[in-house]
């Protein structure tokens, strides 16, 4: 008797056991459900001006050899990182659409990891391009020996590096976790905490873990404002106003990019980790915000305020007519 039941007791185990569930439910946005399409609409707008305005940018950046430069090849390196990051986008306009939200659990995993390491590499590239604006500005006669197409692939590739050691080991505190069956998770993609929440054991981790990659943007963060402000202390010792005027007016264009950034990012993380009175579906929006805003506004803005790429615009338009 004890030795029929023996099979029972270990598939009973093994139920148990087996905590990782085969798939998670992405709800969209909580307490929203009834406005998913509206949302959805501005959000579809968005995601194809990022995608029309970067590719857009990158063929202009690739076509045009006056453009061939280290801010323009910072620009069209940002470019291709805002096209990625937004690879979240369809999925969520599925869950709003179609009710799509079933993801598998590598999916997701994978999800979170390139979700993370585009919004590093992001920063990694808005870093370089302080730099770049940093030497153009304060040491022009050293530019073109300093920005080398050579260290320009050493700074992309040491970025790369950067944000897969920085974002690497997320995915394996997810997956040492135990989910005990937990799968519905109130989003509308799979983001680190997001998903170590639902885990059944302690994510402290995670939460320190994740509290050190913020430190890390924050420090990108100071190195940009320490940049600008040895550029501001070089604009105004020049000795024209209008060499003033066109020092400030490069600098501008990245300026703009940066707030829209590093402003809704850095919010979005705090409160995602501090503000626990802030309702849950101001989290998700933010999140979502956050990931295609940017994208969407880079092109915009280097647009309406790079004369080059105005130029470059018009003759490309002259040309068709």
């Amino acid at each position: 008797m004890l030795h029929s039941e023996r099979p029972t007791v270990i598939m009973s185990f093994l139920n148990v056991t087996n905590l990782t569930p085969a798939s998670f439910i992405l709800n969209g946005i909580p307490g929203l459900e009834e406005v998913h399409l509206w949302i959805s609409f501005p959000l579809c707008a968005m995601y194809s001006i990022a995608l029309t305005g970067n590719f857009g940018l990158m063929h202009l950046i690739y076509s045009e050899e006056a453009l061939h430069r280290p801010m323009y090849i910072f620009l069209a390196l940002l470019s291709f990182t805002d096209v990625l990051s937004t690879a979240t986008i369809p999925r969520m306009l599925g869950i709003f659409w179609f009710s799509l939200q079933e993801l598998c659990f590598g999916c997701c995993v994978a999800q979170v990891f390139f979700v993370h390491f585009f919004t590093v590499m992001e920063s990694v590239v808005l870093l370089a391009m302080g730099f770049d604006r940093y030497v153009a500005v304060c040491d022009p006669l050293r530019y073109t020996t300093i920005l080398t197409n050579r260290i320009i692939g050493v700074i992309a590739a040491a970025g790369v590096l950067r944000s897969l050691c920085m974002i690497a080991p997320i995915v394996f505190l997810l997956l040492r976790l135990p989910y005990c069956g937990r799968r519905i998770i109130p989003h509308t993609y799979c983001e680190h905490m997001g998903v170590a929440r639902l885990a059944c054991a302690s994510i402290s981790a995670n939460v320190y873990y994740g509290l050190g990659n913020i430190s890390i943007l924050f420090l990108d963060v100071l190195l940009i404002i320490i940049s600008y402000a040895k550029i501001l202390r070089a604009v105004f010792h020049l000795p024209s106003h209008d060499a003033r005027l066109k020092a400030l007016n490069t600098c501008s264009s990245h300026i703009c990019i940066i707030l829209a950034f590093f402003g809704p990012a850095l919010f979005s993380f705090l409160t995602h980790r501090f503000g626990h009175n802030i309702p849950q579906y101001i989290h998700i929006l933010l999140a979502n915000l956050y990931v295609v805003i940017p994208p969407a506004l880079n092109p915009v803005i280097y647009g309406i305020r790079t004369k080059q790429i105005q130029e470059r615009i018009q003759s490309l338009f002259a040309k068709k007519h």
